[in-house]
């Protein structure tokens, strides 16, 4: 029962291509002007695009806005970091 509701809290919300919403995400593993790469409840997500920025990141609530011309989605199982290697973690290293 804990797995489907865990499932469930993972959405994508996006209007004309330009403004997200992405909930049930865990850590934002990087971001730039063409690709940010989130881990979410569903695996590693790769948003693909121009101009992107993240424009809120509420990790505790696993909430991230995103702006930008959006052009792909695309999931992956398995992460592209090291276990404990958090956004803020790499920020202040």
């Amino acid at each position: 029962m804990e797995e489907k509701q865990s499932l469930q809290n993972h959405r994508i919300s996006l209007a004309s291509r330009q403004f997200g919403i992405i909930t049930g995400v865990s850590d934002v593993v990087s971001f730039d002007v063409t690709e940010i790469v989130l881990e979410t409840e569903m695996g590693m997500l790769m948003i693909k695009g121009k101009d992107l920025h993240v424009n809120r990141l509420t990790l505790e609530k696993g909430e991230v806005d995103i702006e930008g011309m959006i052009d792909s989605f695309t999931y992956s199982e398995g992460g592209h970091r090291k276990q404990g290697d958090s956004l803020l973690g790499r920020l202040f290293k």
